[in-house]
């Protein structure tokens, strides 16, 4: 990519895109386009298809998607699913009809087996079943990637995938009925800091382990492979590091500076028990991820505390 060269970055407002907004910037890139949902609505081919004969992006950055935790993906499976392959469908269908010349297509970590051996490697993709709290959503998810895949061998697109793990960061959403866990710690112990609660209650049995990406730093990697990877099998993005879900919340705590107690609700579900991506392929082409989960929680909590 050259800094003038015209990059769309679909789902710029969202924590994703506007952090590889931030990192195209940093980088002096110049010619940057993004649309709100308000101004560009993905579900409508049509809309899609006008916008992309207007902008004739060179490159497309997909990181627009419905997202939300357990409670959301478990409420409104239909939505999840619907608008996930919509949104996929219309964009990347419109790059190949524009001659986009490299689209990168953000996937998620729970398109994996709710039982997949751990660390999780790129080939063991559709090799179990999902994790049935998020499966409408991976299964969309599933779909983008392959239709990366097959555009590539019939069309000769150069279409990439990658797959992060658990993101977290700036532009967040705090919503505690959709939120994502790390997220909604932190407002579920800010929240009892202010009003000087004795505990704060967090879903499960906090065994579970999870691997955390601050989200600036899967931007980078996203630029990193966009300008350097040209293959077929999509990457995994993490940091090669997980945390029980019960030390992740002493963590946000101490953070935060909540002085009360922390009260397991067993009746909520854990969800996937381990989830940590095998990154050596991504090591191999020299990515690595710089920040540090307490140093990221810092950060976010700080960018929290001063938009509320």
């Amino acid at each position: 990519m050259n800094t003038t060269d015209k990059i769309y970055v679909a789902g710029g407002s969202g924590m994703v895109g506007s952090a590889i907004i931030r990192s195209l910037q940093a980088k002096g890139f110049t010619n940057i386009i993004s649309k709100s949902i308000e101004e560009l609505d993905l579900c409508n081919q049509q809309a899609v298809n006008d916008f992309f004969s207007k902008e004739q992006p060179d490159y497309v950055f997909l990181a627009a998607a419905k997202v939300g935790g357990i409670h959301a993906n478990s409420i409104y499976p239909a939505q999840f699913i619907y608008n996930n392959l919509m949104i996929e469908c219309n964009i990347i269908e419109a790059a190949r009809q524009k001659n986009v010349k490299k689209l990168l297509f953000l996937g998620s970590s729970c398109i994996y087996p709710k039982m997949a051996p751990q660390p999780i490697k790129e080939e063991y993709l559709l090799s179990g079943p999902l994790e049935s709290t998020n499966e409408a959503y991976a299964i969309a998810k599933i779909a983008g990637v392959e239709l990366c895949r097959f555009y590539r061998r019939e069309y000769g697109c150069n279409f990439i995938s990658v797959m992060p793990a658990n993101l977290y960061g700036i532009n967040d959403n705090f919503d505690l009925q959709n939120s994502h866990v790390l997220p909604a710690l932190i407002r579920k112990f800010h929240e009892a800091k202010l009003s000087n609660a004795q505990e704060v209650v967090i879903w499960g049995s906090g065994m579970p382990l999870r691997e955390f990406l601050y989200v600036d730093d899967l931007a980078d990697a996203c630029l990193f492979l966009m300008q350097c990877y040209n293959g077929e099998e999509h990457i995994n993005v993490g940091c090669g590091e997980e945390i029980e879900i019960r030390e992740l919340a002493v963590l946000v705590k101490k953070i935060v500076g909540f002085e009360g107690a922390i009260i397991n609700d067993t009746t909520k579900p854990d969800g996937t028990p381990r989830k940590l991506l095998d990154v050596s392929k991504l090591h191999s082409l020299g990515w690595k991820h710089a920040t540090s989960l307490e140093e990221g929680i810092k950060r976010v909590y700080e960018w929290y505390t001063g938009m509320i």
